[in-house]
């Protein structure tokens, strides 16, 4: 019975030496192809600046969250910085999970602007709709769909609401093509912040028009003070 238990036991540390190995072999591939993304987005993010700005410093928030300081000319934006969110592929837990629920990888950019904004406001990028009109036939499967692109929802807290749009609501229409996914303004810092879809930003072109949208929303607020 001992030298038994002394064979299970043994095996039990072979299978929990190993697991510990493969963890760790899987933490440093992944954690380094991460790296890599990051470098890429980097060069991204430095194209894009090339004439308006440029990277200061750059470092590591753990395996998956890259933060980068920014400079850009005055009147364009202050304490500027971007934050990359990759996906958790060293923790094969967490990236299992935000597989499941179909996260996607983003770059975040944040800045304070010229004067503080009085006003809170958030706009998500807007979504396509649609509902089904019923079965057109006995089969199941077969429904006519009738699509619409609905128009901005304003959700406020305030009591009186001009009607005409705003000036960086206008700006961020005529941004959707950026995939911009969402916008934030208010008064403390970061006093402006957007998000876009990492891949979005892999374009040369893409990723130039990404900060002159940036620059055209953030002046649109600058120019509507509240």
């Amino acid at each position: 019975m001992s030298i038994r238990g002394s064979v299970v036991g043994r095996l039990l540390l072979i299978d929990a030496a190993g697991s510990v190995a493969i963890l760790g072999l899987w933490y440093l591939v992944f954690s380094t192809y991460n790296r890599k993304k990051g470098a890429a987005a980097l060069r991204w993010v430095q194209t894009a600046c090339v004439g308006k700005g440029r990277i200061l410093e750059s470092h590591w928030m753990g395996s998956s969250r890259l933060q980068a300081r920014l400079h850009f000319p005055s009147g364009w934006f202050e304490n500027a910085r971007v934050t990359v969110k990759f996906l958790p592929r060293p923790l094969p837990l967490q990236w299992l999970l935000s597989c499941w629920h179909r996260q996607n990888e983003t770059l975040t950019f944040e800045a304070d602007l010229g004067g503080s904004p009085s006003f809170h406001l958030e706009v998500v990028r807007h979504r396509w709709c649609a509902h089904n009109r019923g079965a057109s036939s006995r089969r199941r499967d077969d429904r006519e769909w009738d699509i619409y692109e609905p128009g901005p929802i304003i959700l406020t807290t305030r009591t009186h609401w001009k009607q005409d749009p705003t000036a960086e609501l206008n700006a961020l229409m005529s941004a959707r093509r950026q995939d911009i996914l969402q916008v934030r303004f208010r008064p403390e810092s970061p006093q402006f912040s957007a998000t876009v879809r990492l891949e979005a930003l892999a374009d040369r072109a893409a990723a130039t028009e990404f900060v002159s949208a940036l620059r055209e929303i953030a002046a649109g607020a600058s120019t509507h003070r509240q």
